[in-house]
């Protein structure tokens, strides 16, 4: 009999923001060194459009800032503070 071949399991991300996971994910992931949709998908097990929407919100508040947007995939990292200070 033939084989279906290798089947990967399906992944059951949530698709709507619960008071846990956004205290969370405000609390957290400021404190990422490398932020971008992918990582908040692995890490918060939220859909790709939830962690868009997430990383938007942060970067509006000013608790991440962009370094690129190429495509879809955005990169952010935190928000240092006194980066936005011109070099003496």
């Amino acid at each position: 009999k033939w084989s279906k071949g290798k089947t990967s399991d399906k992944a059951n991300n949530t698709v709507t923001l619960d008071q846990a996971t956004y205290d969370k994910l405000f609390k957290e992931v400021p404190t990422y060194r490398l932020i971008t949709p992918s990582v908040l998908v692995d890490r918060m097990r939220i859909n790709g459009a939830l962690a868009r929407l997430a990383l938007k919100d942060l970067a509006a508040k000013g608790e991440i800032k962009l370094v690129s947007a190429h495509g879809s995939q955005l990169i952010y990292t935190r928000a240092t503070i006194g980066a936005d200070a011109p070099a003496a």
